[in-house]
């Protein structure tokens, strides 16, 4: 798998990572291709400040040093480091701009997955939309913290999961055809390929204070080639 260092130096390492790549090891698998490993072999000794899901693309932050690591994690713990991510949910947002703050637990009944729950953990997604199209929606969300899945939880309790998430909505795929009505398939008996099949949702910018020389910095990732294609025909489809 190819990924993009953005930034390196002594302390830190900054990496664009490819959707449906792994962050850590597989619990199970361990031989799977996975950042931390990779990294690990290039820089040596690595540290893992925060994760993003396999199949979510976009910028992660690694610590190449204890100290550096320490600090970086306060950052994170404390809520000083800035995190966004764009997410494609499915419809239209009546409110443009919002704030979503709801708890959030393990599903007890679903292993794996996560619930708005009374009982759960403080979560808070600050979002504005960014852009609309027909049935979908591109939408820009703050995390003030860190908890798993939250976005995608967070989305689907207010009526708008991702457009797809095996998880948490009713697709797991994307086809051409579900927008386009003249689509032919290129060739005849051929199965049409879906232009995504991974969750919408890429880790978009990051903003830390560098661990030694207390710098501000803000990195940004750019979309990938699903996430834009998909993008590219939503935007198609407006025109009039």
């Amino acid at each position: 798998m190819k990924f993009d260092i953005i930034h390196q130096d002594e302390a830190i390492v900054i990496v664009n990572k490819p959707p449906d790549f792994l962050t850590v090891p597989d619990r199970f698998a361990h031989k799977l291709p996975n950042l931390y490993n990779i990294l690990q072999a290039k820089f040596g000794e690595i540290f893992i400040v925060h994760r993003i899901d396999k199949e979510t693309s976009g910028i992660i932050c690694f610590a190449r040093t204890a100290e550096s690591h320490k600090e970086l994690c306060r950052q994170f713990e404390q809520r000083e480091a800035e995190k966004v991510y764009w997410v494609l949910v499915q419809g239209i947002l009546q409110e443009k701009e919002g704030l979503i703050d709801e708890k959030l637990a393990k599903n007890e009944f679903r292993p794996g997955s996560m619930v708005v729950a009374k009982k759960g953990k403080p979560s808070v997604t600050e979002y504005k939309v960014l852009e609309e199209f027909e049935r979908y929606s591109l939408v820009e969300a703050h995390i003030k913290t860190g908890r798993q899945h939250q976005i995608r939880v967070h989305f689907r309790h207010i009526g708008h999961p991702p457009m797809i998430d095996p998880l948490y909505s009713n697709k797991s795929e994307f086809f051409l055809s579900e927008i386009k009505k003249k689509y032919t398939r290129a060739g005849r008996g051929k199965e049409e390929r879906p232009l995504m099949s991974r969750t919408t949702l890429h880790a978009h910018t990051l903003g830390i204070t560098h661990p030694v020389t207390g710098k501000e910095m803000t990195f940004e990732a750019d979309l990938p080639k699903d996430f834009r294609a998909v993008l590219a025909q939503l935007r198609k489809q407006m025109q009039p």
